[in-house]
């Protein structure tokens, strides 16, 4: 049964989610930055189409990438070495949630709706979510955004006008959270393109098991600024 939400109504344990469609946990309250805290500290993320209620979501397994883990590809390397980019960290946040919002071949919609722009917004400017872009010819290439919590970050969504822009991004970002010792970036639901880059399924339990001691790890919110040393 559907947990709905109060404005002030606590998350359920995750482990009522359902299994079908697998990882819905509640629906309703808000999109406040401590709600939204909250949940990421639980390992639950906001899911939801424009029209529908708030969807509040816990998979079970979990799409993870371990930062050592990180698979650059021949292709992905040489253009890594190539050059003729710029990546930077939270200079244009807004700009890179809008980007990831734009419409793509075969998705009919978006779940990053308004209302999910202006929250995360909020979370960017306490400090909490993060960018990461690729610029080519002073001009937005790439990138994708998150929230960060501690030593764990949470990864939400990328996009790319320029091929492997968005990949350069992601690469980049990695470096930096294994060198600020973050010990795992959660990707949420599986696909080929986080395969591809090595991210791998756990059980919830583990996932949930290495949050809680990331989490408590002291955050350090702020904008970040990228060291320009990670592939030497």
């Amino acid at each position: 049964m559907l947990t709905w939400l109060a404005h002030d109504s606590p998350f359920p344990p995750v482990e009522q989610a359902l299994e079908e469609p697998n990882g819905l946990l509640a629906a309703g309250g808000d999109l406040s930055p401590g709600r939204l805290v909250d949940a990421y500290s639980r390992g639950i993320f906001p899911w939801f189409g424009d029209g529908e209620p708030i969807l509040w979501w816990s998979p079970d397994p979990r799409m993870a990438l371990f930062p050592a883990e990180l698979k650059i590809s021949r292709s992905l390397g040489k253009t890594l070495k190539k050059g003729g980019y710029e990546v930077r960290l939270d200079t244009a946040f807004r700009q890179v949630m809008e980007a990831c919002a734009e419409p793509r071949d075969g998705q009919p919609g978006t779940w990053i709706v308004p209302a999910i722009i202006d929250a995360y917004c909020r979370l960017h400017d306490l400090g909490l979510a993060h960018s990461a872009e690729t610029w080519i010819g002073g001009e937005l290439a790439g990138g994708l955004y998150g929230v960060a919590l501690g030593r764990m970050f949470y990864g939400e969504s990328m996009f790319t006008r320029v091929s492997d822009a968005s990949k350069i991004a992601f690469v980049h970002l990695v470096r930096q959270l294994e060198r600020k010792g973050f010990g795992l970036i959660d990707c949420q639901m599986k696909t080929a393109h986080l395969a591809s880059l090595g991210a791998r399924e756990i059980p919830r339990a583990e996932f949930l098991a290495r949050l809680a001691e990331l989490v408590n790890y002291p955050s350090s919110p702020g904008a970040w600024t990228l060291d320009h040393d990670l592939l030497a």
